[in-house]
């Protein structure tokens, strides 16, 4: 199958903004969804609001358009009651970790197998530009015309902290790697979370004067690096990239089978 038929024609072309990250991301998703063979019923994709939640209108799969920051909670229902199905959750910064946040680490805690896909444009692209958990110390927003004093949440170590057993980090810049960690993230049996930096030229660039998609995409390249290079060491600002981890723990479905399984037998 091409990767245009998991698309929905009739809501074709999209409304991201020109240079925006996230149809890269989708088009790497889609490609590791094609390379694994998966079929349309197999698989369920949960989003809630945002830029990056757009994605679930866009594809011809099982889809949930759901509440801000809820993608997770409603995932959780869906892969509870059909555990045989593939979930997968595409998110935004504040999606994810902000109004999210809370369903994060408890999916994360919980172990339940699901990908979600965080793609990190340090910014709420669609309502204007304000500042996310993830937009870091030092940067202009909307919300933050005098620059922001809040730290950002570095999301492959949350991840590893609550709990989620497969972790990854890459960029739209390095496209292969979206389609190989997203690969590998949807065949592990567990939670499942791969952080994309992500661009948004309209908003984030713009503010903080850091150029166009390009600009923002060569940023990408020259400031990360893969995980324990020596290049980390020389100059530790850069961000690593690559698979921080991918063990084998119980799920939770699976766990939850055995409940049901025991407490037929009365023991």
């Amino acid at each position: 199958m091409a990767v245009k038929d998991y698309i929905r024609d009739r809501f074709f072309p999209h409304i991201w903004c020109p240079g925006c990250g996230h149809g890269i991301a989708m088009n790497g998703m889609l490609r590791a969804i094609d390379k694994l063979g998966l079929s349309k019923n197999e698989i369920v994709m949960v989003s809630g609001i945002g830029c990056s939640a757009r994605i679930t209108g866009y594809l011809d799969f099982h889809t949930m358009h759901t509440l801000h920051g809820r993608a997770l909670a409603f995932a959780t229902g869906v892969k509870m009651s059909r555990p045989e199905l593939t979930l997968i959750a595409p998110m935004g910064d504040g999606d994810a970790l902000a109004i999210g946040g809370n369903h994060f680490i408890h999916a994360a805690r919980r172990n339940i197998d699901m990908t979600a896909i965080i793609m990190n444009n340090r910014t709420y692209g669609m309502t204007g530009g304000q500042f996310s958990p993830l937009s870091g110390y030092g940067i202009y927003a909307s919300t933050a015309p005098y620059k922001n004093i809040d730290h950002d949440f570095d999301v492959a170590q949350l991840a590893i902290a609550a709990g989620a057993t497969f972790v990854a980090r890459t960029t739209t810049y390095h496209v292969n790697q979206i389609t190989d960690f997203i690969k590998k993230a949807i065949l592990h049996k567990g939670f499942s979370v791969v952080e994309i930096l992500s661009q948004c030229p309209t908003y984030f660039g713009r503010k903080n004067k850091m150029g166009d998609a390009v600009d923002l995409m060569e940023l990408y390249k020259n400031s990360t690096t893969p995980i324990g290079s020596d290049a980390k060491k020389e100059n530790p600002d850069l961000v690593e990239r690559g698979i921080f981890v991918e063990k084998a723990l119980p799920e939770y479905c699976s766990e939850y089978d055995k409940i049901i399984d025991r407490a037929k037998k009365g023991i």
